[in-house]
């Protein structure tokens, strides 16, 4: 990873999407520091789309949808895309999966929750859940003291081993039945919304994140980037981004606009 500050100017010039994780990449110490929204509203006002592209909630996914300098999100690490069309005031809810089909999934999960939360003391099924419309977060750090790494790579094979795919974020284990990812949400996204096909237009976007659960994102966009707290997840990280920024979290997402940006 080189620092972002070595990013060519032509590559900058020609960006024309950011795509970011929410979770130690747009905040901080779970907080969204000011500077991250002015941010935000300076990619907007420049013409650059902005997208979170998340593994939380619908609940909170319709609300940063609506409220935020967005052209829509990504969550539940990739079971849906929202976009709010404000000429029209109405809101596009765009699921991988059927209603059906998720009322399904919820079933196994909730049989899947007991499970890891029997063999695994001390994670809790993460405070966000009631909101959720698709999959299963349990909790290694966010609202609990961290557990140790060994337990986290526990909770993902008990996901997988019960046939559900699992991520690890900066605060949760999320794990979902189902082919797809945060790529393959936002493939879509592009398509139906933007009516661009996303390979063809990569070279134009930068994705920013800073977990494992990003790792499909870094590997098919060439000018991904990680903020600096991503260093604590480096041997998880393959490929890694081929930026990086100095500062951590929000303040990192602030630092690469502002470069982005700069005249």
């Amino acid at each position: 990873m080189k620092p972002i500050e070595k990013m060519p100017a032509a590559v900058k010039k020609g960006i024309r999407c950011v795509l970011a994780d929410i979770d130690d990449t747009l905040t901080l110490d779970g907080r969204l520091p000011a500077v991250v929204f002015a941010a935000m509203e300076d990619l907007k006002k420049a013409g650059t789309r902005m997208v979170p592209i998340t593994g939380r909630p619908a609940g909170w996914c319709d609300h940063i949808a609506r409220m935020w300098p967005v052209d829509g999100i990504v969550g539940e690490n990739g079971a849906f895309y929202f976009h709010y069309d404000d000429s029209r005031r109405k809101m596009k809810r765009r699921y991988f999966k059927t209603e059906k089909q998720r009322k399904i999934d919820s079933k196994k999960l909730e049989k899947l929750k007991g499970v890891i939360l029997s063999q695994i003391p001390g994670c809790r099924v993460s405070a966000d859940q009631q909101y959720r419309e698709a999959d299963l977060a349990i909790d290694y750090c966010e609202d609990v003291p961290p557990l140790p790494i060994e337990d986290v790579d526990r909770i993902v094979r008990l996901f997988e081993e019960a046939g559900a795919r699992a991520k690890i974020s900066s605060i949760h284990v999320n794990g979902w039945f189902g082919e797809y990812d945060k790529l393959t949400m936002t493939r879509l996204l592009f398509a139906e919304v933007f009516k661009d096909d996303l390979a063809a237009v990569k070279e134009h976007i930068i994705f920013i994140g800073d977990s494992p659960n990003d790792v499909p994102m870094f590997d098919f966009f060439p000018h991904s980037v990680a903020v600096a707290n991503i260093l604590q997840f480096k041997e998880k990280i393959n490929p890694k981004p081929a930026w990086v920024t100095r500062q951590e979290g929000g303040y990192g997402f602030a630092e690469m606009v502002d470069l982005l940006l700069a005249k």
